[in-house]
């Protein structure tokens, strides 16, 4: 039996208007290799010169994850040659960064929870991009000099479950406190995984493999069952130190399989030293106090919502998963309904009827009119069944008038005792056996007189009204 040893380094790219050593833009999708200066085009003479915001947004993060924020930290040029880093060099930082020692709990579906520690999140610059096309490759330097916050973990997770729960959990901190927007399909939220295995009960860690730029869960937990499977297989058939050897490998998505990209540097193959154009950054105690102060975090958003609210841990974590839709519940929590009807509509009402891949900040209806639809269930205007029927109409139509809709489909409850006094003893006129058997004892006769009174209303009826009437009418 082997035991699965995991480690993440993600490169979360920070929401600054300019990038991290010159006043370039950052904005995404611009034409190539317009947002460039002689700083990030490495020319002659560029100097860097850092971007105080961006150091604001690693302290918090690093209060975020009650890390250790490191007043001096050095930056150094880790020397490699790539295409699209025209400096031959990033810089980065190796002995001291600017977030030390930290932790991440993760909470499992059945109750558990474990905490991951935090090794370190350092600055450092983003190269460019290659765009290859055929027989061609052509360069855009547009992203080269992008802040990023790489956070290394430890390797501390066992299983793909524990990865993904990890990186769920960070994406969901990164928005939270609003330092990137974590955008896996643009590539401002990625990480590399580091996967090793060793027998059960063994402490050494073995040769580790790193399946680089990964953007998407659900291809991480493949490539990390792959990886796993692979290295298991080399070590049974006594194949392990030929086959499993540290180097850096892609997932192919298309096969499912992870294929070898490059040997692994050690940390002296990039000649790690000082960058001699920039002195140490040193955060003051007055940058510390005004840099750590951040938003409420999904922890204590979920406590908040158990505690006030009353809902369970369970809808209360669902709900918070993500920022937009724990904005979204407490926008619907301010229209005065039931926290157990909103957490109803929310997760699984409309959650149910959103198209995959369509999130809640893209949902055609918004958090004012759901709530509107579980006030009109609470105040009996209509039935729960006829709720559903409204917000199918509202997701066809575009459309965001409750009250209007429910006049159009005619759902609306009736609630005046004269009508429905007036069905009710045509009901019970008609079938008067079945009253004598009421009376006779035969108290399963009631739901009868109940639903004939429904059907006679085309289910317009209220409920509660119906059955209070018809126990008055019998006695």
């Amino acid at each position: 039996m082997f035991e699965t040893v995991i480690g993440l380094e993600v490169h979360a790219q920070l929401n600054t208007n300019s990038k991290l050593f010159c006043s370039c833009a950052t904005s995404f999708g611009e034409e190539a290799n317009s947002n460039t200066c002689p700083t990030c085009l490495a020319l002659p003479g560029g100097l860097p010169v850092l971007n105080k915001e961006a150091v604001h947004k690693a302290i918090m993060l690093g209060t975020a994850l009650k890390s250790k924020i490191n007043k001096v930290s050095i930056f150094n040029r880790k020397n490699y040659f790539y295409p699209d880093l025209p400096t031959g060099y990033q810089i980065s930082q190796l002995e001291i960064p600017v977030v030390g020692l930290g932790e991440l709990t993760i909470d499992f579906p059945d109750g558990r929870s474990k905490t991951i520690g935090v090794t370190r999140a350092h600055l450092e610059n983003d190269a460019g991009k290659n765009i290859h096309s055929g027989n061609h490759s052509q360069v855009d330097l547009n992203r080269a000099g992008t802040p990023l916050l790489e956070i290394v973990s430890e390797p501390d997770m066992r299983s793909a479950e524990e990865a993904i729960l990890y990186l769920k959990k960070l994406h969901s901190i990164v928005r939270y406190i609003g330092i990137s927007d974590a955008n896996m399909q643009e590539g401002s939220f990625r990480c590399d995984v580091n996967v090793s295995i060793r027998p059960k009960g063994d402490t050494k860690f073995y040769t580790r493999c790193e399946i680089k730029n990964m953007n998407s869960f659900r291809f991480i937990e493949k490539a990390i069952a792959y990886e796993v499977n692979r290295q298991v297989e080399a070590w049974e058939d006594g194949e392990y130190e030929e086959k499993v050897v540290q180097e850096t490998r892609l997932f192919d998505p298309s096969t499912g399989e992870t294929r070898s990209m490059r040997g692994k540097e050690d940390a002296a193959d990039y000649r790690y030293f000082p960058d001699p154009d920039l002195l140490p950054l040193i955060i003051t105690d007055e940058m510390l106090e005004e840099y750590s102060k951040i938003p409420e975090l999904p922890d204590e958003k979920k406590a908040r919502f158990v505690k006030d609210y009353g809902i369970k841990e369970y809808d209360a974590s669902v709900i918070t998963s993500s920022l937009e839709m724990a904005n979204y519940f407490d926008s619907m929590m301010s229209e005065g309904i039931s926290a157990k009807n909103a957490t109803t509509w929310l997760t699984v009402e409309l959650q149910g009827r959103l198209k995959e891949g369509v999130t809640i900040e893209e949902s055609p209806i918004n958090a004012k009119t759901l709530a509107t639809i579980v006030k009109r269930i609470e105040d009996s205007t209509i039935s729960g069944k006829a709720a559903k029927d409204v917000l199918d109409d509202l997701i066809a139509n575009n459309c965001s008038d409750v009250d209007v809709t429910i006049e159009k489909l005619g759902l609306k409850q009736v609630s005046d005792d004269g009508a429905l006094l007036a069905i009710i003893d045509e009901i019970l006129a008609s079938n008067a056996d079945k009253v004598a058997e009421y009376k006779a004892g035969k108290e399963k006769m009631f739901a009868f007189f109940v639903g004939q009174t429904m059907k006679a209303s085309k289910g317009t009826a209220n409920p509660n009204k119906v059955n209070e009437l018809i126990k008055e009418r019998l006695s």
